[in-house]
């Protein structure tokens, strides 16, 4: 039997028996689906993390109270205790590091903003030194960014997102618009260009005011948050990391063979914790849902085997009719994996769809990885193969003469 009639005679029994065949692939689909959903979403997390560390450049670190990531409580109480990196640490690594290419400096906090009679909460105020748009590459699309004499002086100026523009303002030409931030009136010289959605939050609801602008109303107490930007990434930036942490330590006089009293903090550092986090996590979630693919197989080698034993007149039929052994083992085999093949497709296609209504709904980051695309059609197609192979076996070692009287 040519392979071409043994898969047309397996689609024939699939149509025939639709409904069985709909609820056999269930496990197959949800298990293909799970693993598309979880790799899609793991690396849209990479992706996202990848591009917002990017923002700054892979040649730019920061130097903190804290890290940007902490395992536990007893870390976030030890790293409180640290003193507060201040504007003094900032102007020192500023005039003294001779690797830094540009350096700069921030706080921020949620404020809400008013316009007139109307006003918006849960704005991000960000209180910034004059390169600090520099290092963040932010693009204005109107106006311009305030000036190093403006900071020095702590102008009551301001650069916005989009969204004070839509929601606050209405729509209308920001510029030179007053505004005031918890009460304190800024005049908008800027605004930023649109940046959309990032897990649900919008990264275009904030304002930008001088550094000592900020200060002058928060005061200058709390820990600031230094940016540098080296000449390079790679060795180039380790070098100037060492430059900044070795004025730091000797600054605060942190003693010989001791933790740094600060944290210093590489792109790649994060990002490479950040990617063995979410690898981690779909090394554990990928075996999980793989379950459900072994659990599909093993349905589709128990329908298999209940169509042998129904069908078991026409298999006597086909063997009288000079049907060979492999023939009726190439059918069946087909059927299954076919069956499976077809599985196979509707996972992804649902594994996908169910990636981007998360991506949509809570703005989560996702990224279709066509090797696991690939992989999924490839494993399911290879579970029903796999377990098609006894039923099978089973069909083509039939005697036809028993399989004849078989009602």
């Amino acid at each position: 039997m040519h392979w071409t009639e043994a898969l047309k005679l397996a689609l024939q029994s699939l149509w025939v028996n639709k409904l069985r065949t709909v609820l056999t692939l269930l496990g197959v689909v949800i298990g293909v689906a799970a693993v598309i959903s979880v790799v899609t979403l793991v690396n849209g997390a990479n992706a996202y993390v990848d591009a917002k560390l990017n923002t700054y450049g892979s040649d730019v670190f920061t130097v903190s109270k804290m890290p940007n990531l902490i395992t536990s409580f007893a870390e976030y109480t030890r790293y409180q205790k640290r003193r507060n990196v201040i504007a003094e640490d900032f102007r020192m690594i500023e005039a003294g590091c001779k690797r830094c290419k540009l350096v700069g400096a921030g706080q921020g906090k949620q404020v809400s903003v008013k316009s007139g009679t109307d006003s918006v909460t849960g704005v991000s105020l960000r209180g910034w030194t004059a390169r600090m748009p520099e290092l963040n590459n932010i693009n204005i699309t109107e106006g311009r960014i305030f000036t190093p004499t403006e900071v020095e002086h702590g102008a009551r100026v301001a650069v916005v997102g989009t969204d004070i523009q839509e929601n606050l303002l209405k729509g209308d030409d920001p510029i030179n618009k007053e505004i005031r931030v918890d009460g304190v009136p800024y005049t908008i010289i800027g605004m930023g260009e649109k940046q959309g959605k990032t897990l649900g939050s919008s990264q275009d609801n904030y304002v930008i005011v001088p550094l000592t602008s900020y200060q002058h109303t928060y005061g200058s107490s709390k820990t600031l948050t230094i940016y540098v930007k080296g000449p390079g990434a790679g060795a180039a930036l380790e070098e100037t990391g060492d430059e900044v942490r070795s004025m730091m330590r000797n600054a605060r006089h942190d003693r010989l063979g001791e933790d740094d009293s600060f944290t210093l903090d590489l792109n790649n550092t994060f990002l490479s914790l950040f990617k063995t986090v979410t690898n981690l996590f779909g090394a554990i979630a990928i075996p999980v849902a793989a379950i459900s693919l072994i659990v599909g197989g093993i349905v589709i080698m128990n329908i298999m085997l209940v169509s042998v034993t129904e069908r078991t007149r026409e298999i006597g039929v086909r063997k009288a009719l000079g049907a060979r052994r492999r023939d009726i083992l190439l059918q069946f085999v087909i059927e299954s994996g076919l069956m499976a093949t077809a599985g196979g497709i509707i996972g992804v296609l649902f594994g996908v769809a169910v990636g981007f209504g998360i991506s949509t709904v809570a703005g989560f980051p996702m990224s279709i990885a066509w090797w696991s695309v690939a992989a999924g059609l490839f494993v399911s197609t290879g579970v029903g193969v796999f377990f098609g192979v006894y039923p099978a076996r089973q069909a083509a070692m039939l005697d036809p003469i028993t399989a004849l009287r078989s009602d």
